[in-house]
């Protein structure tokens, strides 16, 4: 479930100055007073092509040319991800993602997936916390054939009691394999949210408790589809060397037929401030060092102080220039490298909801939580105490529009697709991508100060650790 980006370098963003013309004469050297108001270059800013329309039925499609290889990716992301899945029947959105492969109308089960393969292309589904989606990445020449496969699973999945006890066995099989018999299992992307959050949507088992995985019926299955797969809760986005209108004939001739059903309601995730520290100890008889992790509550998405932690996160955690890479790893040797960040099972821009900012370590046994937790009190009360200087914030600018564009980027233009389609799905703004940079730009080092007193304070902290069993222990 790791997010994979690609690289681009901080020089990549970088302007260069204007050059002056051979033929002009050459100008007298600028006063001082001038120097101070002369303009500095502008960077390049990211320019997706966004072309966004819906069908009768509710549709969403998000258009994005790019002619530069001759490949296209089509995404179809659907508003039903682990924590909005029905109470009692934790899992059930992932066992759904599992399902969509077992056939539909026209296709039998793994023939989509054959088709793919057949003709060059990969393919891939996932369940998130807001979305579960699948995409195919081919050869554009083959773009109206996934139209069509993506279309005719839409209309109709074909459910049987064969294919649901095969799949419930797949994904209790993962349950084990993952989280129950590996160690550190679930840690922390399973584990935190659920001690953190208080809200049942944020803070159950989003693998999914076997008793609950095993309990599902075919009704529920059928019902779940009909719910949430219809397409007045579903976004598509086709990405790359294609020609706009001939795609929008084909949208329209194989999705455009499909019936519109109603919206479904969504529950309410809200989360309340936390106002105490919460700690908790998971114990795991596999582990030789034992693990720590800490999670903030963030900020609402779309506020100012959103985006300014997407800074704090590059200014505290991300590269060994980090500040808690430097107290942590560098000075105090406490770890031997830091993870973590806003939302572990993708970015900070494809959720909509309650989310933890996030980091962890594994250490050695003489160290303890607190001494951890005070190193990190001890780095962020230097945000708080006063603004980060013009450098800090510099570096951090360039640093978060570099991972925004490896993400825009990667994996043969998903990256790109995913943020199209995540934000058509939740906030019905697709072209929301070429705005994310100049947000980024608008934070201050006011802003950052504000936000670290706020969101990074012990009061709104859950502290994760995973601690071995004495013999386990004595056998290390």
């Amino acid at each position: 479930m790791k997010r994979v980006l690609g690289a681009v370098t901080a020089a990549a963003f970088l302007g260069c100055a204007a050059s002056r013309e051979a033929a002009q004469p050459t100008p007298p050297p600028p006063t001082p007073e001038a120097a101070k108001v002369e303009a500095a270059p502008q960077a390049p800013k990211l320019q997706v092509p966004v072309e966004y329309y819906k069908l009768d039925n509710g549709l969403r499609v998000v258009l994005s040319r790019d002619t530069t290889v001759p490949k296209a990716v089509v995404g179809v992301y659907y508003n039903i991800g682990f924590r909005i899945e029905p109470r009692n029947r934790t899992g059930f959105a992932h066992l759904f993602e599992h399902m969509m492969f077992q056939g539909s109308t026209n296709l039998g089960k793994m023939e989509l997936a054959r088709l793919i393969q057949k003709n060059g292309g990969m393919f891939n589904g996932s369940t998130r916390f807001d979305f579960t989606n699948y995409f195919e990445i081919v050869p554009s020449n083959t773009l109206e054939t996934m139209l069509w496969a993506e279309a005719d699973r839409m209309r109709g999945l074909e459910v049987t009691e064969e294919n649901l006890k095969n799949q419930q066995g797949v994904v209790a099989n993962e349950v084990k394999v993952n989280v129950l018999n590996r160690p550190y299992g679930g840690f922390p992307w399973l584990d935190l949210p659920q001690v953190a959050n208080t809200n049942w949507y944020n803070a159950h088992n989003f693998y999914g408790d076997l008793k609950d995985l095993e309990a599902a019926t075919l009704e529920d299955v059928r019902a779940f589809f009909k719910t949430y797969y219809a397409p007045s809760n579903a976004a598509l986005v086709v990405v790359g060397d294609f020609e706009p209108e001939q795609v929008k004939g084909w949208v329209q001739q194989y999705f455009g037929p499909l019936p519109k059903a109603p919206v479904p309601q969504l529950p309410d995730i809200s989360e309340p401030r936390q106002e105490k520290e919460k700690r908790h100890d998971k114990k795991d008889a596999r582990i030789t060092r034992p693990a720590f992790a800490a999670g903030y509550h963030m900020p609402a998405v779309g506020t100012p102080e959103f985006y300014a932690m997407a800074l704090i996160d590059e200014i505290l955690l991300q590269g060994s220039d980090s500040a808690l890479y430097q107290q942590l790893v560098q000075k105090k040797g406490i770890a031997g490298e830091l993870s973590g960040g806003v939302n572990e099972l993708g970015n900070q821009w494809n959720y909509n909801g309650p989310m933890l900012w996030t980091v962890y370590l594994f250490h050695d046994t003489v160290i303890s939580p607190e001494t951890i937790a005070g190193e990190i009190d001890g780095v962020v009360a230097k945000l708080v105490e006063k603004p980060v200087d013009a450098e800090t914030l510099a570096r951090a600018r360039v640093k978060a529009r570099s991972r925004l564009y490896a993400h825009v980027e990667g994996m043969l233009g998903f990256g790109r697709a995913d943020l199209l389609a995540s934000s058509a799905l939740f906030f019905d703004d697709p072209a929301r991508i070429n705005r994310l940079e100049d947000e980024l730009m608008k934070v201050t080092p006011e802003v950052i100060q504000r936000t670290a007193r706020e969101y990074l304070r012990p009061t709104n902290r859950t502290v994760l650790t995973v601690s071995a069993s004495p013999q386990t222990l004595l056998a290390d």
